[in-house]
Parts: C-alpha cells; structure tokens; sequence
C-alpha cells in the first residue's frame, strides 16, 4: 500500500537513531523489536480485516526492517487492498482502515514494546538515553 503511514513517534527519536547508528551491524536486535512490533500490529489487523474469500486478511504481514517497523496487506494477487482501506468514492466503496484501526487498537502496547526493547539496547550497548 504505498504511500500510506501511520505510526508512532519517538520523543529523542532522532539522537537514539544516532547512536544506533554508530553501532554499526552490532544492532540487528533493532529489527527484531520492529518484527515485535509489526506482528503485534499485523495479527490485530489480519483480524479487523473485512472478509469475503479471507485473502485480503491472510496477506497481512510485518516486514520489520533495521528502521522502521512496517505491515502491509495485499500485493499482486490482491489489488483491491488499497481501495478497501482507504475507498474509492467513484465506485462507492467505503472505506475499512483496517490497518489504522489495528494500529490504534495496539498503540500501547507498540510504545510498551519499543520502551522495553530499546531500553534493553540501551542498556546492553551502555548508551545514553535520550532526554
């Protein structure tokens, strides 16, 4: 679904990105707390998918990478995962933000798991916290 976001900010975002950064490749943990977060987002989603066949529900995914986490529905064999979500007034389709909904549901427990997850980082890697 390209060019769509929703997300969760980081208060000192920025410096913490810095200073994994200069961890260099010691800090693939990164993408497993993104992993983490996107099948917590990707499970709710898959949920809260509209159904017909299913297909559009089974084709949602986490596809974590070192900075960001990332969760997609649809593909080449699903085309109609856009105009579900976000509609299409010229064929009267509603729109199902299942994705955002799914995010919004599970934005506590997306900050729960990115404090928990980096806060191990930054502990491990004896890092300063961001302020």
């Amino acid at each position: 679904m390209a060019g769509t976001r929703a997300g969760v900010e980081v208060e000192g975002g920025p410096q913490l990105r810095r200073a994994f950064r200069r961890l260099g490749d010691r800090c693939g943990d990164l993408r497993a707390i993104h992993d983490d977060v996107g099948e917590l987002v990707a499970e709710h989603a898959e949920d809260l998918a509209p159904r017909l066949s299913g297909r559009l529900a089974e084709s949602t995914r986490s596809r974590p990478t070192k900075a960001r986490a990332q969760v997609t529905a649809g593909g080449r064999g699903i085309p109609y995962a856009g105009p579900i979500h976000f509609g299409w007034r010229a064929r009267n389709i509603e729109p199902q933000p299942f994705l955002y909904d799914a995010l919004d549901d599970r934005r506590r427990q997306v900050v729960e798991t990115y404090a928990t997850g980096i806060g191990r980082l930054v502990d491990r890697f004896e890092l300063e916290a961001p302020r």
